[in-house]
């Protein structure tokens, strides 16, 4: 029997909870959460983790969220013996860095990125935007998702840009100015122990925090996946050419460091009518995504934690069933610039959890049977059916069913968007 723990409070920690206490592994024993870890990477959240898991000795620690990987949470952990599906603080960079994954990426001639340049300060910006004409304006650390600006959506004029990269600076040791692209976004999560990789399901996330994909950046609304593993506006080619990247850059880091990335490597690609290009990486599950490859998951996840840490990834067969997902995040109204905290909500109406329907808790207090929202994505559904129309009207059915003040977007999954995605790229790649 194994004892395995994880670290972090959010729908994908719960997600990940759920699918290694369902392993016959783990037996009658629960998972704990060694810290909720709700902040910024600190270090004193370091030390009461390590503490935590001192007390507990599990066999293996899963690091959910991205701060206590910046934090270097497993480095500290290391130390003490205790291994963990996550990265060193070092590798965390991938996520930590914009500008120092974009140089890796360049060093190591790894297809996908586009044109930008990192700027320590404001000398040479303007002319640089002026060049690009289109572009994005990145800080260089974490932001939750939420960091991001666009030259037309965003930011309307120069000024504008200027102005945010001042802001950016003020706060962060850089800022990366990158062309902007058009096409589609996609998710490809994989599975990594330092030189195998294993390529999850294809996910579309969803940022903006409103029908239509208007209004602001979120951490994310919710996703979807098809049963055929792609995406309806994807070719066999671009998945090809993403999962390429995700082995490139574990093969980079390995030569460049010396140290084996054990954990979950995540590029955030878009499809363009020039080819697949990395918008990001993360060092940790999605969430959303991880909410719909994780009740996919047919293979035993401690099977796969444990040929992670030992460098064994390619002897386990890993293996999603053929299912759609659609996720749906309920979310305070006011998300995500002034959300309603403290009101309680009620899921009397939500249908009862089956193999159809999964519901993950993320920002909600739990006070006996009630729940109330602390001001984040409140709660996950999930809906798993054999054609994406299916998955979309279980996750709905539920999501519109929770009574109080909180909404969602009723438009992810659905056939009309999708339709809009299609027709996007095919005007794309049209000559």
């Amino acid at each position: 029997m194994v004892k395995a723990a994880v670290i972090g409070k959010d729908g994908r920690t719960t997600a990940l909870r759920r699918t290694l206490q369902a392993s016959s592994r783990i037996g009658a024993s629960t998972v704990p959460c060694l810290s909720d870890w709700r902040g910024g990477p600190h270090e004193a959240l370091v030390e009461d983790a390590v503490k935590a898991a001192e007390a507990q000795r599990p066999d293996f620690i899963f690091v959910g969220p991205e701060a206590p990987l910046a934090a270097g949470v497993v480095d500290a952990l290391a130390k003490r013996g205790i291994p963990c599906v996550g990265p060193t603080r070092a590798l965390a960079r991938l996520e930590s860095s914009k500008a120092f994954t974009r140089e890796l990426l360049s060093r190591h001639a790894i297809a996908g990125n586009p044109e930008y340049r990192t700027f320590t300060s404001l000398d040479g910006l303007p002319s640089y935007l002026r060049r690009l004409g289109d572009f994005a304006v990145k800080p260089d650390g974490l932001t939750s998702g939420k960091g991001v600006k666009l030259s037309g959506i965003h930011l309307q004029s120069i000024d504008e840009a200027l102005a945010y990269a001042r802001e950016v600076l003020e706060s962060h040791p850089a800022v990366v100015i990158e062309e902007r692209l058009d096409g589609e976004e996609f998710s490809l999560q994989s599975f990594c122990d330092g030189v195998h990789v294993v390529d999850m399901v294809v996910v579309q996330d969803h940022k903006r925090a409103h029908e239509g994909d208007l209004g602001p950046n979120t951490g994310g609304m919710g996703s979807y996946s098809c049963e055929d593993h792609r995406l309806p506006f994807l070719s066999e080619a671009d998945v090809r050419a993403a999962s390429a990247v995700n082995a490139a850059v574990a093969r980079a880091l390995l030569r460049e460091t010396g140290e084996r990335y054990r954990g979950i490597l995540y590029g955030g690609f878009m499809a363009t009518g020039q080819g697949v290009r990395l918008l990001e990486y993360n060092a940790r599950l999605g969430d959303p995504e991880a909410l719909n490859v994780l009740p996919l998951l047919k293979t035993d996840l401690v099977d796969i934690c444990e040929a992670i840490v030992q460098g064994t990834l390619d002897r386990v067969p890993v293996e999603f069933a053929r299912r759609a997902t659609v996720c749906k995040y309920v979310v305070p109204e006011g998300y995500p610039d002034a959300p309603v905290r403290g009101a309680r909500i009620s899921l009397a109406r939500v249908p009862p959890e089956s193999d159809r329907l999964r519901y993950y808790y993320a920002a909600v207090d739990e006070q006996g049977d009630s729940l109330f929202l602390t001001g984040s994505r409140a709660i996950g559904f999930v809906g798993i059916g054999v054609s994406l129309n299916e998955a979309e009207a279980i996750a709905e059915e539920a999501a519109r069913a929770v009574e109080g003040p909180v909404f969602h977007r009723r438009d992810i999954g659905t056939p009309d968007l999708i339709a809009q995605r299609c027709e996007h790229m095919r005007r794309l790649r049209t000559p």
